[in-house]
């Protein structure tokens, strides 16, 4: 039989075990589930979005955010009857804001997958566009085995990034390069940095307003990305408001409309699920 100290000891380990488990069923301080409700009791919907990549996020000439994406996050905030406030991100760090509650969603060229949805929630998509390879029309690219022996420019953490690098790795010589955001690779590409890039298939469009524009093609399709708005995967309610509201887009001709305007092409058929 256990001395009466010795069940003092077990007795305040036990009651410290139960106190554990109690904080940890506990919802995490500053994360509770982001519903509509909560970003209306806010008094505002904070977007991420990302303002280098053309025609999706750029900055105007009166130095404001402008671009598909973010014409659809103000159209969020006006459904909400909230005003939008912008956090600024680069592809890399979609996820971190999400995860670390610096944002209640993404809308920044976000592509679906399989890999990210392990850690966030995405819609239904609201657009599209293919991962391409884009080079000067002088040099004879078809497949990722004329990219060897030659520099390839991407933007780190994005759909052509993974795909590229890939194909360095089934074809060795491909030295990939990798850059924070499009204007940089943009600029890598124009100046000579780089010999060929993978970008999106609206790219070729943008490097041609440059002097040397007209020297630049797109070469090959790598793949073709869906885009959706990331929330947290703690948001459940939220998710299936944006999915409505989404589908209230696609069938009053507000996507097409959006994609007339900034890709000058209409809205492709959008897979859902």
């Amino acid at each position: 039989m256990l001395n009466r100290p010795r069940r003092a000891v077990l007795r305040g380990a036990m009651m410290a075990f139960v106190g554990l488990a109690a904080l940890a069923a506990l919802p995490a301080a500053g994360f509770a589930e982001t519903t509509t409700d909560s970003i209306i009791s806010n008094g505002k919907v904070v977007i991420a979005v990302d303002t280098t990549t053309p025609p999706y996020g750029m900055i105007d000439d009166q130095m404001q955010p402008t671009g598909f994406d973010i014409e659809l996050a103000q159209l969020i905030g006006k459904a909400l009857g909230v005003p939008v406030e912008f956090v600024t991100v680069t592809s890399p760090g979609r996820i971190p804001a999400l995860l670390t509650n610096r944002a209640d969603l993404v809308v920044s060229i976000f592509s679906i997958t399989a890999e990210r949805a392990l850690q966030v929630a995405f819609t239904i998509p609201y657009a599209s566009q293919s991962s391409v390879v884009l080079a000067p029309k002088s040099v004879n690219i078809k497949s990722a085995k004329d990219l060897v022996g030659l520099k390839v420019g991407v933007t780190r953490g994005t759909g052509e990034d993974g795909l590229l690098t890939a194909a360095a790795k089934d074809n060795p010589g491909i030295e990939i390069l990798r850059f924070d955001d499009y204007a940089s690779i943009s600029q890598a590409m124009l100046s000579g940095q780089i010999d060929a890039m993978g970008g999106g298939d609206y790219g070729d469009i943008y490097l041609k307003k440059s002097a040397k524009g007209d020297d630049f093609e797109l070469k090959y399709v790598l793949k073709t990305f869906y885009f959706g708005i990331g929330v947290r995967k703690d948001s459940p309610q939220l998710l299936q408001w944006l999915n409505t509201f989404i589908f209230t887009l696609r069938q009053d001709g507000t996507l097409d409309r959006l994609s007339q305007k900034y890709r000058k092409t209409p809205l492709p058929t959008l897979p859902t699920f």
